[in-house]
């Protein structure tokens, strides 16, 4: 399937940000065999003084800004089209957790990719002994690793409650959990952290979700939003698979990706520093279009 992808993110300040420094993950990137990024580009309004294109350990396109001239607002505009692949039939080749375990033991790698940057606890998400047990009682049928996936991503998608106004954008995982109320990003943080509790490797993506309106309505432009799931390593054979707890599924060609790290710290759209003594506020759109 092939996508136009939009986005816009809208920040104001007030008063004025004397001056500011950000870093930028917005942008789609290739991924072998499953994403083809055909084109791409990424505008800002006021233009940066400092600009630097480039990719972040993990490999997601970055883009470093800076700004230092006083300005009221800020405007990033991304457009790409995207080419992505459906996967085809799977086979569970997946092991069972102790084996699992051996494998992992058995990786002498720290690239990109290794499971090992995934396993522990990272900035944003601990572990945590309630959430480890909910994820036991989840995935106490299951034989495989994948499985253990699939019926854990479920059973949160069962369980929580899709709520924008209940969790902020630095809520806690264990605070979500307690809530058992959120976003996307909190659904995703609480299976990354129930995973790694089961000695599953789990890492955190963000992209955008193709989403289709109601029979009978249009469309409304810019409707949409960037979007989270999971990533978990399954073994040396299965690999690295993407799941959706918001939605109950695993990643298809309807999941666009844009970024991969450990937690949402590792791929926030934008971060930086500003130099200002007031508030601001932001405004996103997102539009998602098959060609």
């Amino acid at each position: 399937m092939k996508y136009d992808v939009r986005l816009q993110l809208e920040y104001a300040y007030r008063p004025a940000a004397a001056a500011g420094r950000h870093l930028v993950h917005v942008a789609p990137t290739t991924i072998a065999d499953s994403q083809r990024v055909v084109a791409s580009s990424i505008t800002f309004d006021p233009v940066p003084v400092e600009r630097v294109d480039g990719h972040d350990f993990f490999g997601n396109a970055i883009v470093s800004v800076a700004f230092d001239e006083p300005h009221a607002m800020l405007k990033v505009g991304m457009s790409a089209r995207v080419q992505v692949e459906a996967p085809g039939a799977t086979f569970d080749v997946s092991p069972d957790i102790t084996r699992l375990r051996r494998e992992i033991a058995g990786v002498l790698s720290l690239a990109p990719d290794s499971p090992h940057h995934f396993s522990p606890a990272s900035p944003r998400i601990g572990l945590d002994e309630d959430i480890t047990a909910y994820a036991r009682e989840a995935v106490a049928g299951a034989a495989t690793v994948r499985e253990m996936v699939r019926d854990f991503g479920q059973r949160i998608h069962e369980d929580f409650v899709f709520d924008a106004k209940s969790t902020e954008v630095d809520t806690a995982p264990k605070e979500a959990f307690e809530l058992r109320r959120g976003v996307c990003q909190d659904f995703t943080q609480v299976m990354i952290a129930g995973l790694r509790g089961l000695g599953i490797p789990a890492g955190y993506v963000s992209g955008f979700l193709r989403t289709t309106p109601p029979p009978g309505k249009e469309r409304l432009a810019g409707a949409d939003a960037m979007h989270a799931w999971v990533q978990a390593w399954c073994g040396n054979q299965t690999g690295w698979v993407s799941y959706d707890p918001t939605n109950a599924v695993f990643s298809g060609e309807d999941h666009i990706v844009v970024a991969k790290g450990r937690d949402y710290q590792d791929v926030t759209p934008i971060f930086g520093v500003l130099r200002t003594s007031g508030r601001q506020r932001t405004a996103q759109s997102v539009d998602v279009i098959p060609v």
